[in-house]
């Protein structure tokens, strides 16, 4: 895996940051962010999507990336696209 970092949230000091990379190997955005809480994953498994089953397979998680981010989520997505 070679991952290159992109950005991080800048508000959040030394404990922990909201992270963007791009794994140049994949073209995959790799994302550090905070957990969902319980209701998040609650209404989450309760909604499907079109042609799946209902709940959050084991191998997956939910997480929450701060909206005021988007943009540094756009820019590891353009990375991404460049390759």
């Amino acid at each position: 895996m070679a991952l290159e970092f992109v950005g991080i949230d800048p508000n959040t000091g030394q404990n922990g940051s909201p992270t963007a990379w791009v794994d140049w190997d994949t073209g995959d955005v790799v994302l550090q962010s905070y957990r969902a809480d319980e209701s998040t994953l609650q209404e989450c498994a309760e909604k499907t999507a079109p042609g799946h089953a209902k709940g959050i397979p084991p191998h997956e998680t939910v997480i929450r990336f701060p909206a005021h981010l988007i943009p540094l989520l756009r820019e590891a997505c353009d990375a991404a696209d460049r390759l």
